[in-house]
Formats: structure tokens, C-alpha cells, sequence
């Protein structure tokens, strides 16, 4: 959640259907404004469905996703997602959440790299003003309804470490709250030499919980996290990539250009090396180094038995 040091008022991109009540049904609904000509999505815990129950195409939920200010393109294996509300700084709604949830589960499988970059001044501002209005509402729901609406929420924010992916984000100016935790959903950042990254949720009494605490911490240790979340201060290009937070810098107008080569050099390896090596990698930190020995040999001789033309895939 936050937003950028200058006041934003935002509204939302679609419609967000009745306001949670006390025991109401709080699965996630994308309602979006004049769209008449395909269906909802209804439920994003699983496969992505319509509200009659079909299973959503890729063009119905590209088209939606355009409707919640996310603009879709795809060329060969890579997908390239741009935020697009440039006038509200991209911030955030629960409909943006829906629609981002929903690429993530409709994104065809042929997709090896996804880049994630945005329009206008801001990569996002965090979280939309009209959101600060149910918090009241959100106090009066049981801790399971609360757990279950918070969940649907983080499903934008997890899809992107999957390891048959490799997930770039290129961030410009803004990336506050939510803004920011969306950034660091991605494998790889590359910033943009404006960028402000800031952690505003404890300066609004509340906590990171869209998912970016645990990159958070893999990107820049615990002791460097706590200290940006509790402070809530922000961190500029030069320290990004100093503290590991971002991978490279540019200038603002070569950001696009960079991240769309960095796309074309990930294509470079063959898609079961990658994923095999993205999957050890992500695992090392949590396992003891033997086993982590044992799980690269037992990748290797997938690998061996791929390229022999003997194995499974």
C-alpha cells in the first residue's frame, strides 16, 4: 500500500462490486465498466472461470485485463505487461489485482520470460485511494473472511515465481506500497535512475502483505529490510543496485529498450535448463548444502536424459 510523496486521488479502472460486508462472499470479482462482450471473472483460486462456469480464453482475459488498465502483448515465448493508468500513477484495485491473478493463470504455456513495465511518470503509486475507505469494513469481518480476501489479493502478486518463468520488472519513478511489492514479485529488476522504491504500509499502521516481505529479505538480508519497511523511507537507483534490491540501472528513456534485451538474452537458453536452474537456485537458501549437492545431480541427470532424447518431457 502507499503513495508517492505528492497527493494522489485515484479512482478505480472498473467497478468494484458492493463493498465487503460481514459475512459475505468474498471471492474476487472483475466487473469492468462498459464491458458487455465477454464474461467476468469470478473466482481466481484455481483456474480462472467466467461467472457461467466456462473456462476463461486467453483473449477474454487479455481484454479485461486492458479494462483494468493492464495492457497485454505477446510475441514468441516472451509476454510483456504494461500498467497503463498513467493519469492515477497505476495505482492499484482489488479489479487490477483480479485482472493481473488471472494472466498469470491464462498465460499460455509457450510464455518462458514475462517483463512487467508501466506507463507515465510512476511503475505504481501502491494502493488506490478509494481502498482506504473499506478498512472500517475490513475490522468487521471474522479473521477467516479477512485471511481469505487478503489471499485472493496475493494471487497478482505470486504467479510471477513460478519456475517455468523468468519474471522482469522494469521500474520507473514511483513503486510505493504495493507498488513496490509488485516489483518485487518479479525474479529480476532493472530501474530506471528516478526510481523510488518505498515500503509505506507501517507509516499507514499496517503491514507489507501482498507478498513482498520474503523477497524482500532474499533481495537485500533481514537486518536492510526491517530497516526500509519500519522507516518507510525510500530508496533511490543508487542504492538499489548497491544493496542488491535492483539488478541494473539505466537512464529513463533506455529502461523499455533494456528490459526488452534482457527478455531476448534469458530466450537464449534452452527453456529446461533455465527452469531447472531457476528451481535449484530458488531452493538453496532453504536447503542444507548436501542436499542441495544431491538436488543439482538429480537435475543434472534430467538434463542428461532430455538432451539424450530418454527423458519424460
Amino acid at each position: 500500500m502507499g503513495t508517492p510523496p505528492s497527493s494522489v486521488s485515484a479512482v478505480n479502472g472498473g467497478h468494484l462490486s458492493a463493498p465487503l460486508q460481514a459475512g459475505a462472499d468474498t471471492s474476487i470479482v472483475l466487473s469492468c465498466a462498459g464491458a458487455t462482450s465477454y464474461p467476468r471473472v469470478v473466482s481466481l483460486f484455481g483456474t480462472v472461470r467466467t461467472d457461467s462456469g466456462e473456462r476463461m480464453s486467453w483473449e477474454d482475459t487479455a481484454r479485461q485485463a486492458a479494462e483494468a488498465g493492464i495492457d497485454v502483448l505477446l510475441e514468441g515465448e516472451a509476454a510483456t505487461l504494461t500498467l497503463n493508468r498513467p493519469d492515477k500513477r497505476n495505482s492499484q484495485t482489488p479489479e487490477f489485482w483480479a485482472a493481473l491473478a488471472a494472466i498469470g493463470a491464462a498465460l499460455p504455456g509457450t510464455v518462458r520470460v514475462v517483463v512487467l513495465r508501466a506507463e507515465g511518470k510512476s511503475f505504481s503509486a501502491g494502493l488506490d485511494r478509494s481502498m482506504f475507505e473499506n478498512f472500517a469494513t475490513f475490522a468487521a469481518l471474522s479473521d477467516d473472511e479477512v485471511d481469505r480476501t487478503i489471499e485472493g489479493y496475493q494471487q497478482a502478486f505470486t504467479w510471477w515465481r513460478r519456475t517455468d518463468l523468468i519474471t522482469v520488472a522494469a521500474v520507473q519513478g514511483h513503486a510505493i506500497g504495493a507498488g513496490f511489492q509488485l516489483a518485487l514479485a518479479c525474479d529480476i529488476r532493472i530501474a530506471a535512475d528516478d526510481v523510488l522504491f518505498c515500503m509505506k504500509e507501517p507509516a499507514l499502521g499496517l503491514v507489507p502483505d501482498l507478498a513482498g516481505t520474503q523477497p524482500l529479505v532474499d533481495a537485500v538480508g533481514y537486518s536492510r529490510a526491517l530497516e526500509i519497511v519500519a522507516t518507510a523511507r525510500y530508496v533511490d537507483a543508487e542504492e538499489a543496485l548497491r544493496i542488491g534490491l535492483a539488478n541494473h540501472v539505466v537512464p529513463r528513456e533506455e529502461l523499455h529498450a533494456a528490459a526488452a534485451k534482457l527478455a531476448a538474452d534469458l530466450l537464449a537458453a534452452p527453456r529446461g535448463a533455465v527452469t531447472e536452474s531457476k528451481a535449484l537456485l530458488r531452493a538453496a537458501a532453504g536447503r542444507p548444502y548436501d542436499e542441495q549437492r544431491a538436488a543439482e545431480r538429480a537435475a543434472q541427470t534430467r538434463r542428461f536424459r532430455d538432451l539424450a532424447g530418454t527423458g519424460e518431457s
